[in-house]
């Protein structure tokens, strides 16, 4: 009993954690120009639980970060993404700031 208690401890705490994920970074492919990556943004942004977002062509990658107990699903991600005409390779939510993700691309692309 104690270990079933324990793994379901463990689940709730793994849901909750990926529930408030910081940043949710997509891999996309498609992405040539900074017209693209201008679309992307707005088309993001656009979203009400949307606080910031981050493209980086260069790493064919698009950021977004969720305010504070608001989310944005995977689908609605995928579908806005695809709709404008871009590949959605893989979605994932990591705990890290946008700030963070910003830095990491800036160190990247020197």
């Amino acid at each position: 009993m104690k270990i079933l208690k324990t793994v379901s401890a463990m689940l709730l705490i793994g849901f909750a954690l990926a529930a408030n994920a910081a940043t949710i970074e997509m891999e996309v492919n498609g992405l040539v120009c900074a017209f693209c990556a201008q679309g992307i943004e707005k088309k993001l942004r656009a979203f009400p639980a949307t606080s910031d977002v981050v493209v980086s062509l260069e790493q064919r990658l698009v950021a977004v970060s969720t305010k504070d107990g608001q989310e944005i699903s995977d689908s609605e991600l995928r579908r806005a993404l695809t709709d404008a005409g871009y590949t959605v390779e893989d979605i994932r939510r990591e705990t890290e700031s946008i700030d963070t993700v910003r830095a990491r691309l800036k160190e990247a692309s020197h």
